[in-house]
C-alpha cells in the first residue's frame, strides 16, 4: 500500500499539532478556533503522527530500568519483569540487594494486586520478607486471601518466621490468611500421606487449585550464610546429593537444573507443598530473588516456566540477559 500523501494539508497538520501539543488546547477548542469539526481535528492529529511531524519521546528518569525489563520479558518470554537499581558498589551486598528488590516489589504488588486475588505464598525467604516490610497497609482490601503453599523448612524458629511472613502480608493487604500446618519435608512418603489425610491440611491443599497468583522465593542449592544461620535450609547431605544430580535451585522445594528441568530425588515423595503441575497452572507466578549466588537458580526458574514474573536487581538482570544470550549462542 502506497504511503499517504500529506503535501496538500501539511500546513494545517502542523498548525493543529502545535495548538494541541505545544499550546495545550483541547480538540473542541481547536475545532472552534479553526472552524472545523472535532473529528477532522482528530484526523489531522493522527496524520501528524503518521507523517512523522509529531513524535513521542519517553525520557526515562535516572534509576529506572525499563530497557532491562523489556529485554528480560522478551528474551525469557515473561509476563512481566521488575528491575530495581543497585549501585556498582553494592552489587555484592546481599543486604542492599534485598532492600532494593523489596522496595521495587512492594511498589509493583501495590499497583497490580486485585481485591479478589488468592495469593499462594512460599515459606520464609529473605527476599519475601524484605518485600513485605516495604509494603504499606492500604485502607481498602487488595487481596482476598494469603495461602501458604509449602510446609515449614528448617528448625522451629525458621518455621515461626514463615508464619509471621504470611501474617504480615495478610495485614498489609487486608486479606485473610490460611496456614499450611505441616513440615515441608518428612521422613517417608507414608508420613507425607498421613499428613495429607488430615482434613485441615487437605482443605488448604485443595485451595491451591484456585490460586490467582503465587508469590515465591527462588532458592539456590548454595544457600547464603544468612539462610544457614536462620535454620531455613535443608541438611548439607541433601543439598550435596541434589547438586550431584545437577540441581541448581528450587521453587517451593520443586528442584530443577540449570535449564529448569525438574530434578527427581528422594525428597520428591517426602515433600509437603505445592507440586510442579499445580504451581505452573497458577495464572501469575512472581519470583523474587537477586544476587550473583542465585543467578543459575533464577535462570532455571525462568526458562523452566516456574515463574513468569521476576522481581530482581539491575546487576542480576544484566547477568541474566548475558547468560541466556550465551546459552542460545551455544545452541
Amino acid at each position: 500500500m502506497p504511503s499517504p500523501d500529506f503535501s496538500d494539508r501539511l500546513p494545517l497538520i502542523v498548525k493543529v499539532s502545535r495548538l494541541y501539543h505545544e499550546q495545550g488546547l483541547r480538540q473542541p477548542e481547536i475545532a472552534g478556533r479553526l472552524n472545523m469539526s472535532q473529528s477532522r481535528v482528530s484526523r489531522l492529529l493522527r496524520d501528524g503522527v503518521t507523517a512523522g511531524i509529531v513524535r513521542t519521546i519517553v525520557v526515562e528518569p535516572e534509576g529506572l530500568f525499563s530497557d532491562l525489563e523489556d529485554r528480560l520479558r522478551t528474551l525469557y518470554g515473561l509476563r512481566d519483569a521488575v528491575v530495581a537499581g543497585v549501585s556498582d558498589e553494592d552489587a555484592g551486598n546481599d543486604s542492599a540487594i534485598l532492600n532494593a528488590i523489596g522496595s521495587a516489589g512492594a511498589r509493583y504488588l501495590e499497583s497490580t494486586m486485585l481485591p479478589d486475588d488468592l495469593v499462594g505464598m512460599s515459606s520464609w525467604s529473605a527476599s519475601l520478607l524484605a518485600l513485605a516490610d516495604a509494603m504499606t497497609p492500604r485502607a481498602t482490601r487488595t487481596a482476598t486471601s494469603i495461602i501458604q503453599v509449602l510446609g515449614g523448612v528448617g528448625d522451629p524458629h525458621a518455621q515461626v518466621k514463615a508464619t509471621h511472613l504470611a501474617e504480615r502480608f495478610a495485614r498489609v493487604t487486608g486479606a485473610t490468611v490460611r496456614y499450611f500446618p505441616a513440615p515441608g519435608i518428612v521422613s517417608s512418603p507414608a508420613v507425607r500421606d498421613s499428613f495429607l489425610s488430615d482434613p485441615q491440611i487437605a482443605a488448604v491443599r485443595d485451595s491451591w487449585n484456585e490460586l490467582t497468583m503465587a508469590l515465591v522465593g527462588i532458592g539456590s542449592v548454595e544457600p547464603s550464610a544468612l539462610l544457614v544461620s536462620s535454620g531455613n535450609t535443608l541438611p548439607d547431605t541433601d543439598l550435596a546429593r541434589l547438586r550431584r544430580q545437577g540441581a541448581v535451585g528450587d521453587v517451593c522445594l520443586n528442584f530443577f537444573d540449570r535449564d529448569g528441568v525438574p530434578v527427581v530425588s528422594d525428597l520428591s515423595g517426602r515433600t509437603l507443598g505445592i507440586d510442579a503441575a499445580t504451581l505452573k497452572s497458577v495464572p501469575r507466578r512472581i519470583g523474587v530473588a537477586g544476587g550473583e549466588r542465585k543467578l543459575a537458580a533464577i535462570r532455571g526458574a525462568l526458562v523452566g516456566g516456574w515463574c513468569d514474573v521476576i522481581i530482581t536487581d539491575s546487576h542480576t538482570a544484566a547477568a541474566l540477559l548475558d547468560m541466556e544470550q550465551k546459552a542460545r549462542d551455544r545452541n
